[in-house]
């Protein structure tokens, strides 16, 4: 479908310095037509989307695509916002949808899409496809229960919290969670996210109160231990992680979701022996899990020495998540604590480019070294929680920087890291993120002898030409 779809668009015309959309679309086209790389497309087009929000073409393509990539959930919210509020005559957005809800099991309201197509579009283009699609859900709705729209329901926004919660828009998790509970009050799985989503905003108190009432209202729940020990680990109580450990260990589950479980939480603490007891029992038994099963089960196996299993496992990680390149066990073996700060600090933003924030919190777990890391780190794992300090300005100014950059080149931003935290230490304030940013980026163009005027530079950052001369200044004098 999403092939289709690209067919349709003419070829982009020629754009000025400062890309618009029609730039990243022709990328994202090449990354999918060309490399069939679908990740490096989705973040094209995603960039594209955001330049131009009202372009239901753009908004089409990236839905198509994460279809393709099994992010079935994400692609159905992104074909409801076209048809509400962008381009309701896009009828075939239901069609589209009612695939996407086939896929993950809601047949229900799989066959109110595709009954609104049949309805809005008798003679569409994909109408064929659309009866065929309603005879299989006839016969899958045989069976089912009386009551499965309202398990619809619930696994339409247990997928919507999730995916909030995965991408770090931890209010919007948040609300919609509570509005889980409220409605489903014995849905244990809610309040261990909500919790989950109360500590990554850095509300303790919150997310130990709803672990607590998890395990008093439905005891021995081992979701809830598992994340228990994840706190205990962020927190520094050794002691607290060494017992809940040890009680965990004895713990034999039979359901393979549990197993997996208190395999991802073991390789997560650095129990690689407990983890790969598990991960890889489950491995054995024939268990297709997702990259991020197969990436704890490499990291295990290579710190117990099995090598050649390790990479085996990585090569499933890499077949599902390209972006995940480059974050091996052994390209790891150095300790994060020898590195520089600035190269910390542009591992971490790399990482958080590529959607890696298993890595990001088991980094964060590494005891960061300054206030800034710290708050550096927490911004990135709670961008929703309106954080101030020198580390949130500062990953706003990487962010500021690598939007006019188009790219993120891990010498620029060495470059960039190491002039930012001289500016810290020389007691400059970061708040103004874009006026550092245009600074460094109109001193490195002047490096590299590009013709580019202070106007320009300081209009594609939102600053003042004064303002530009004024920090310019202060970076050469550092």
């Amino acid at each position: 479908m999403g092939k289709q779809l690209f067919d349709r668009q003419q070829k982009a015309q020629v754009v000025p310095f400062f890309q618009n959309g029609a730039y990243y679309y022709r990328r994202a086209l090449k990354a999918y037509r060309v490399e069939r790389n679908l990740e490096r497309a989705s973040k094209l087009l995603k960039r594209a989307a955001a330049l131009e929000p009202d372009n239901s073409n753009f908004l089409s393509q990236l839905a198509m695509i994460y279809t393709e990539m099994g992010n079935y959930q994400e692609s159905n919210e992104i074909l409801t916002s076209i048809i509400e509020k962008v381009d309701p005559s896009q009828i075939e957005c239901h069609y589209f949808m009612a695939n996407n809800y086939a896929h993950l099991g809601l047949f229900h309201q799989a066959y109110k899409c595709a009954t609104a197509y049949s309805t809005e579009a008798p003679d569409g283009d994909f109408i064929e496809d659309n009866e065929e699609l309603l005879e299989l859900l006839m016969i899958e709705g045989e069976d089912e229960d009386p009551s499965f729209e309202d398990s619809d329901e619930l696994i339409i926004k247990q997928e919507t919290a999730r995916s909030l919660l995965e991408n770090g828009k931890l209010d919007e998790a948040i609300s919609l969670l509570h509005e889980i509970i409220e409605e489903f009050p014995e849905f244990w799985s809610a309040y261990n996210n909500l919790s989950l989503a109360y500590f990554y905003s850095g509300n303790v108190e919150k997310a130990k109160y709803y672990l607590e009432l998890v395990l008093e209202l439905n005891e021995g729940n081992l979701h809830a231990f598992c994340n228990l020990l994840v706190f205990y680990y962020y927190e520094r109580k050794d002691k607290e992680v060494l017992a809940l450990t040890e009680q965990l260990a004895a713990v034999h589950p039979i359901m393979i979701e549990h197993r997996y479980k208190l395999g991802a939480t073991f390789a997560l603490i650095g129990k690689y022996e407990l983890a790969f007891k598990w991960l890889r029992s489950l491995q054995r038994q024939g268990f297709e899990g997702d990259d991020t099963f197969f990436y704890w089960l490499s990291y295990s196996a290579w710190h117990l020495g099995h090598e050649d299993l390790a990479k085996s496992a990585w090569d499933r990680v890499i077949r599902e998540n390209p972006s995940k390149a480059g974050s091996e066990p052994w390209e790891n073996q150095s300790s994060l604590k020898e590195m520089t700060l600035k190269e910390r600090l542009t591992l971490v933003y790399i990482a958080s480019k590529s959607n890696q924030l298993e890595e990001i919190r088991h980094h964060h777990a590494l005891r960061p070294q300054s206030d800034i890391e710290q708050e550096f780190l927490k911004h990135i794992l709670s961008p929703d929680a309106h954080q101030k300090g020198s580390g949130a300005y500062l990953y706003n100014a990487a962010e500021a920087l690598e939007k006019q950059l188009h790219s993120i080149e891990e010498k620029t931003f060495l470059s960039f890291f190491d002039t930012m935290l001289k500016v810290n230490s020389a007691k400059h304030s970061l708040k103004n993120a874009n006026a550092w940013s245009a600074a460094f980026y109109y001193i490195l163009k002047e490096k590299d002898e590009e013709r580019v005027t202070k106007t320009e530079v300081a209009t594609a950052f939102g600053v003042t030409v004064s303002t530009l001369t004024k920090y310019e200044r202060l970076v050469k004098g550092l």
